[in-house]
C-alpha cells in the first residue's frame, strides 16, 4: 500500500525560509521519480518540482532559483527546500508519486506566506 505522508508546513515570512518533508512507503523507494506539486485557494494545482531515482531535477519556472529538491533514498524521504518565499507561494504543498500506472498523492502540507 502506497503511502506519502508530508511535513514542515507552516507561516513563514516573505523572504523566509521552510524544508517540506515527505515520507514515502509501500514501493521501492529508490526507482521511483517524486514530485511536490501545490495548489493555491482558486486554484489548479501546479508541479512545483520533480526528481528523477538519478537525482535528474526539474522545476517550474515560479520557483526556480528559489527551491530545491532532494531525495534520501536511505530515509524513504524526499525534501524541498523552499527560500526566498513570496505570498504567491502561498498554498497546499502535496508530493506524488506515479507508481503502477497510478498517481498516489499525500495529504498535502499547508504553507502561508505572510507578514
Amino acid at each position: 500500500q502506497v503511502q506519502l505522508e508530508e511535513s514542515g508546513g507552516g507561516l513563514v515570512q516573505p523572504e523566509g525560509s521552510l524544508r517540506l518533508s515527505c515520507v514515502a512507503s509501500g514501493f521501492t523507494f529508490g526507482l521511483y521519480g517524486l514530485s511536490w506539486y501545490r495548489q493555491a485557494p482558486g486554484k489548479e494545482r501546479e508541479l512545483v518540482a520533480r526528481i528523477s531515482p538519478i537525482d535528474s531535477t526539474t522545476y517550474g519556472d515560479s520557483v526556480k532559483g528559489r527551491f530545491t529538491i532532494s531525495r534520501d533514498n536511505a530515509k524513504n524521504t524526499i525534501y524541498l527546500q523552499m527560500n526566498s518565499l513570496k505570498p504567491d507561494d502561498t498554498a497546499v504543498y502535496y508530493c506524488k508519486v506515479y507508481y503502477m500506472s497510478k498517481d498516489y498523492w499525500g495529504q498535502g502540507t499547508q504553507v502561508t506566506v505572510s507578514s
